[in-house]
């Protein structure tokens, strides 16, 4: 491939549909990187900031695929999917779709079925980063599907970060995620949980992580909740990145996938379970971190 025929590759169009949080995010990266972007979102103001930087805004979700060889999806799962893409038509055949949704391993086969009835060539993936490190060279994404689909559009999934293939099974995307996801999950809750014990003789979470953060807990998390211990004095949990109802989604595939693939679900259902009380106590449309408000009192 010559250096014209790469650059072009690298800046090859390409289409997002859904455009919450990280949906902006991933749009924001590829038309940074130079990809003639187009989006399209059920709330068709939501795409405003994108349209001002160039982003073109598509009326319709067949206006939106036949603009690029690739869609980008990013939307709440996959029941999600069949809902916006029904009406794409004739228009999907011939087209690839890279789902970024979450969800169970179960789920992303029948989606890859769905897809291969309707002539899609099909990647699932997964993205383990927040919205701002989006479009980071080691912010890592997960894949798994076609490899032959992969290795042609890996410089477009390049551009919204660095881009892991796992295997031909479409549902090893999904998989990793949920188990790398229960894993972070964990950690942030048994940390909050033991801030709120420390908390009970009047230590501040601030000065508590000085030692928990130093001592145990990876490099990964631990600047992030580092940053955020304030937060946890202060009682304040912004969700503008994501939201408590967001990650009780998350936390719901963990649980299910848990159950279909054959392994114990305590774990991940006393998660699930912890986040649907913060949100039945208000927290709904705050940050994770607002579980915090759970642990910090005995359950009524």
């Amino acid at each position: 491939m010559t250096n014209e025929q790469s650059a072009s590759a690298r800046q090859a169009p390409v289409t997002v549909v859904g455009l919450g949080p990280m949906g902006l995010a991933l749009a924001g990266a590829l038309r940074g990187r130079g990809h003639r972007t187009t989006v399209w979102n059920r709330t068709p103001g939501k795409a405003d900031r994108l349209v001002a930087t160039g982003v073109r805004r598509a009326a319709t979700v067949a206006e939106a695929v036949s603009a690029s060889p690739v869609t980008i999806m990013c939307l709440k799962d996959y029941e999600t999917m069949y809902e916006v893409f029904g009406s794409a038509g004739d228009a999907l055949r011939g087209r690839v779709l890279v789902n970024l949704n979450s969800g169970t391993p179960k789920e992303a086969h029948a989606a890859a079925g769905w897809a291969a009835e309707r002539g899609v060539s099909y990647l699932d993936g997964a993205i383990m980063v927040p919205p701002p490190m989006v479009g980071h060279p080691g912010s890592v994404f997960l894949y798994s599907g076609s490899r032959e689909v992969f290795d042609e559009h890996r410089p477009t999934l390049a551009s919204m970060g660095d881009p892991r293939y796992l295997g031909s099974d479409p549902g090893l995307a999904v998989l990793y995620n949920t188990a790398l996801l229960e894993m972070m999950y964990a950690t942030i809750n048994g940390y909050l949980h033991a801030t709120a014990m420390a908390g009970s003789a009047g230590v501040p979470a601030v000065e508590f992580a000085e030692l928990a953060i130093g001592w145990f807990l990876p490099a990964v998390l631990g600047p992030m909740l580092a940053e955020e211990a304030p937060v946890l004095d202060k009682g304040e949990y912004p969700g503008d990145l994501g939201t408590l109802e967001m990650n009780l989604n998350a936390l719901d595939h963990i649980a299910r996938t848990a159950q279909e693939q054959g392994v114990q679900t305590d774990q991940p259902r006393l998660m699930r379970e912890i986040a649907a009380r913060a949100i039945a106590d208000g927290h709904g449309g705050k940050n994770y971190l607002a579980v915090f408000e759970v642990f910090k009192h005995q359950a009524r």
